[in-house]
């Protein structure tokens, strides 16, 4: 919890200071109501050119995943920790918050920035980055509200989320429980994208086996293939 509030301590203070608050409007830490309970947003900010819904990470070492993965691996000295793709929790929560203003989704973006001494060791989508975030927000300039439809926003926004309080904290951590429990009891789809590769997380191919007591069966090879000979049994 503590290491979640320095990242968006930083990514608040890092919006006062690069952009300008007379067309960037910053909401920060907002939990607004859903069908299925509610959902909390780390950075919101609203402007002419769209509704920026940011994610924001605090995270050390190596960071693995791509765009498909329904999780992804942060590794460090010592061991590997597996963490939600941060793309689908962010998705949902510009779901979330377009279906509570009325607005068409397509006006949202969705940001991820990890702040911290975290790498990437795999190709991150553009909207996933360590560095140049005020930047990309600058740089979607197409408009599509007017200066009054910002306003009404900001007052929707600030007007109909929970307030700051620890019971909204834990009517939420609530909501994420129940909601979580009930996935576990939904029946298993597997996806059918290609896997992560558990050693490195890089794309894996689907390969034949051509020797041995598995010969002729098919399994999920590393792209890398021989640097690194990570496997998945279909």
């Amino acid at each position: 919890m503590f290491k979640g509030f320095v990242g968006e301590t930083m990514g608040s203070l890092a919006h006062k200071i690069m952009l300008d608050k007379n067309i960037y409007c910053e909401l920060n830490n907002v939990t607004i109501p859903t069908p299925d309970g509610t959902t909390q947003i780390d950075h919101v900010i609203v402007s002419r050119y769209g509704i920026f819904v940011i994610e924001a990470k605090n995270m050390n070492g190596w960071i693995f995943g791509n765009e498909k993965s329904a999780e992804w691996t942060q590794s460090f000295p010592g061991g590997k920790f597996k963490f939600q793709n941060p793309l689908r929790q962010n998705y949902r929560h510009t779901k979330c918050l377009s279906d509570f203003l009325c607005i068409d989704h397509s006006k949202l973006h969705s940001v991820v920035m990890f702040w911290g001494d975290s790498i990437f060791k795999t190709p991150m989508p553009e909207n996933v980055m360590d560095k140049g975030y005020t930047s990309y927000i600058k740089n979607k300039s197409d408009v599509v509200f007017n200066d009054d439809e910002v306003e009404q926003i900001v007052s929707a926004i600030q007007t109909g989320k929970l307030a700051r309080t620890w019971s909204t904290h834990k009517q939420h951590i609530s909501s994420l429980k129940e909601r979580h429990d009930k996935q576990k009891e939904q029946p298993v789809e597997f996806e059918k994208e290609e896997p992560t590769c558990p050693k490195c997380g890089r794309d894996m191919i689907n390969r034949t086996a051509k020797s041995g007591a598995n010969a002729g069966k098919q399994f999920w090879g590393c792209s890398s293939f021989p640097q690194c000979r990570g496997i998945v049994n279909i």
